[in-house]
């Protein structure tokens, strides 16, 4: 199954979205969308799905007039632990609102120290998380979750968890070979979603986008039983243009 590039799709790294909140932030009194693309760096074809996507969101909103404002949710960023904690219950808010939408079990993740970390997980009994028979710390060769985010860390990065983390075959689809891993992820496309097709377990596949904030590296993953499989593509793709607001997580 091949995944191609939706190329209007928004970006989903928070370097951009915190360019687009720090241009609509500098203007009390609102402003616009062509002064926002100048500010911000972005074209008018990845800003537009990207402003609908931060107003549906709360981090924006739009005057009658057609410029933009700070929205609640942008001033909770700025407003100490309280508003840390109202932008994290915002955030589990978001997961459950994207497990339903896409009927898969969503997961958010961070590399902490060297470290895979599954930070949250929406999931239901209509969409269970895959079941965690090995550690996901060990598995980041087989995972949509761990390649997702060895693909976001330098070679010497991504030789240095492989050396503390050693190669195991979980399925008969595991890569075990370590110059074949490090090469698919060279290759691998920074817009196309990350996909785990039964490497680790056998019956479930899985997709995962990253999510990157200056030094900060994460990604959005979902999960679904393999004879689900068709949905896989729509999924991803859904992941994907939902992942912008969800990268302003790593700044919690």
């Amino acid at each position: 199954m091949v995944l191609k590039p939706d190329s209007t799709a928004p970006f989903h790294s928070a370097r951009h979205v915190l360019r687009v909140l720090e241009a609509v932030s500098q203007h009390g009194g609102g402003v616009t969308e062509a002064r926002i693309s100048r500010e911000s760096g972005l074209p008018a074809a990845h800003l537009a799905p990207l402003l609908a996507t931060l107003r549906r969101e709360g981090y924006v909103e739009r005057l009658a007039d057609g410029a933009y404002v700070a929205g609640d949710s942008l001033a909770l960023l700025s407003s100490g632990a309280t508003g840390r904690q109202a932008l994290a219950a915002r955030l589990e808010t978001m997961l459950h609102e994207l497990r339903d939408s896409v009927g898969a079990a969503v997961y958010l993740s961070r590399y902490i120290d060297g470290e895979i970390k599954v930070t949250q997980i929406a999931d239901s009994p209509l969409t269970p998380a895959v079941n965690e028979y090995v550690d996901f710390r060990s598995t980041a060769h087989a995972s949509a979750i761990g390649k997702c985010l060895l693909f976001q860390l330098d070679r010497n990065g991504r030789r240095d968890h492989l050396a503390r983390h050693k190669i195991a075959r979980f399925t008969s689809r595991t890569i075990t070979s370590e110059r074949l891993l490090l090469s698919r992820l060279d290759s691998q496309p920074p817009t196309v979603p990350v996909l785990d097709l039964q490497e680790y377990a056998v019956g479930t596949v899985c997709a995962a986008v990253p999510l990157t904030a200056g030094a900060a590296v994460g990604c959005l993953a979902l999960s679904l039983p393999v004879e689900h499989a068709h949905r896989l593509r729509a999924a991803a793709e859904t992941l994907h243009r939902r992942a912008a607001p969800m990268a302003l997580s790593l700044t919690l």
